[in-house]
């Protein structure tokens, strides 16, 4: 297929859908806040090198592993700027719960959601512009791209802030109620978002089957770079295992919602750039879960 008709490929989705991911992922966030403690984020603050390193995995690292893997594959010029676009977002929300659930620094993931998500207002643009300039086949579909700070504010607020404040706020008022919650909060969590996101699939169903095949292979690749990439980054800077796993989970897990959002806007929903966002959001699931799961049956305090 050329990269004209993977461009005219049409996905089902709206901004209405997006919403009520969001609101999910407060869901979700609400859920992690009921097993942390104000003085988790404190450990961080006093210690911040973690949420540095982690930073610079996200916003140099991984772009720059994103390139090497481009001219490498040298794929359709509509699939490489949808790599670069993903590579260039903030983490993903789902991060703060796999990091939970993977015996990680949950602590450490929420903070670094929060702080990459106010710093994506300038370095998703830059990194998008930076690398999708070095890939001369994908020039002809550059674009400038902005982001809103009022929106991005109102996204940190939303889905990270909010729910945060009031998990905490239940667990320190009613600890007993909070320690029974955690596990059915879990479980709930993961419930829902899975069941949006079968939904989603299942609008887009016909397209996953048609044009799966030329982008799954894409994905899988670029995902594995970003979770080893975090975790080596992570234990080449000699931090603690938990931290490590909280790193290479934020890396991994990628906003591809606000990916979509900014291909609908800025690239009339191009297909090959949305296809290779939509395919992130199912697949990194699939992967997080799998490492979270892996590490969640290895307990940092068992590991040498």
């Amino acid at each position: 297929m050329t990269d004209a008709g993977l461009s005219a490929v049409a996905l089902n989705f709206s901004p209405q859908g997006l919403m009520v991911l969001n609101l999910i992922l407060a869901v979700v966030i609400f859920g992690v806040a009921l097993d942390l403690t104000v003085e988790d984020f404190r450990r961080v603050a006093r210690a911040p090198r973690a949420v540095v390193i982690g930073l610079l995995a996200q916003f140099l690292l991984l772009p720059a592993l994103t390139w090497l893997l481009v001219m490498t594959l040298r794929p359709a010029p509509s699939l490489a700027l949808g790599m670069f676009l993903v590579a260039a977002c903030p983490g993903g929300n789902i991060s703060n719960f796999l990091a939970h659930f993977a015996g990680g620094n949950a602590a450490l993931s929420v903070s670094m959601s929060a702080v990459s998500t106010a710093a994506a207002m300038v370095m998703t643009p830059l990194n998008f512009a930076f690398w999708g300039s070095l890939y001369a086949p994908a020039a002809p579909l550059m674009q400038t791209i902005a982001l809103d700070p009022v929106n991005m504010a109102s996204l940190i607020a939303i889905v990270l802030l909010i729910p945060l404040g009031l998990g905490l706020l239940l667990a320190h008022r009613k600890p007993a109620l909070a320690a029974r919650a955690v596990k059915p909060m879990k479980v709930f969590s993961l419930l829902v978002f899975l069941v949006f996101v079968l939904a989603a699939l299942a609008a887009n169903w016909q397209n996953f089957i048609n044009y799966i095949g030329w982008v799954i292979g894409i994905v899988i690749a670029h995902n594995l770079i970003a979770l080893a990439g975090g975790y080596g980054a992570a234990r080449a800077a000699r931090l603690p295992p938990a931290d490590a796993r909280a790193v290479s989970l934020e890396i991994g897990i990628q906003n591809s919602g606000l990916g979509l959002v900014l291909i609908f806007n800025f690239f009339d929903g191009n297909g090959g750039m949305a296809l290779i966002a939509a395919a992130w959001g199912i697949w990194h699931l699939i992967s997080g879960l799998s490492l979270a799961g892996f590490w969640a049956r290895r307990p940092v305090e068992a590991r040498s």
